[in-house]
């Protein structure tokens, strides 16, 4: 009889841990099938995105923001925005596209966004480039940046110009700063 109940409650306990197994592996695929819709960032006012746009992709970049040694109109030489050079990357870290000059964001899926800047604030941190409100204002291709109307770069870290070097002997001379940065491209909900 002690037998027939051990056997009986082994049996019953490998069923109830079928079921479980079972059950999170459904839950798993379920996620999988539904990612969840990536909110906002809190920003500034001067940044919002139009109300009635939602994130359709969340990115971060790191890479470079080239500048140029120019002379301004009063013949004094600054360091001058070439353009970004930057991988952007899913939220596992997954290499999905390109951030370059234009500013333009091409993803690997053949869609492309070129767009115009908005507004700009401060960033949080005092040594790294300001967050941005970008308009969208061509594309190309087909994917998910063809209804993109809207991009905010924000969370900065880097990617300002050297604060010396740029004089009329290293005129055009060139120089890459480091920089990292979240990019969210909002569109019209579908």
């Amino acid at each position: 009889m002690r037998r027939l109940l051990l056997t009986s409650a082994a049996v019953i306990g490998l069923v109830v841990l079928m079921l479980g197994t079972s059950f999170a592996n459904a839950q798993g695929s379920a996620q999988k099938d539904s990612p969840q819709k990536e909110s906002p960032p809190d920003v500034p006012d001067a940044i919002q995105a139009s109300a009635g746009e939602e994130v359709v992709l969340f990115a971060h970049a790191s890479g470079f923001q080239i500048f140029t040694c120019q002379a301004g109109a009063a013949g004094r030489f600054s360091w001058t925005l070439k353009a970004p050079e930057a991988e952007l990357h899913d939220r596992n870290d997954k290499v999905i596209g390109q951030h370059f000059a234009g500013p333009t964001w091409k993803l690997k899926d053949g869609s492309e966004v070129t767009g115009k800047l908005g507004a700009q604030v401060d960033s949080l941190d005092a040594d790294s480039i300001p967050w941005l409100l970008v308009k969208a204002e061509s594309h190309a291709g087909k994917g998910l940046l063809t209804s993109v109307t809207t991009i905010q770069r924000v969370h900065t870290k880097g990617g300002k110009p050297p604060a010396d070097g740029c004089d009329a002997a290293h005129h055009d001379a060139e120089t890459k700063s480091n920089y990292t940065a979240d990019y969210y491209f909002y569109a019209p909900p579908k």
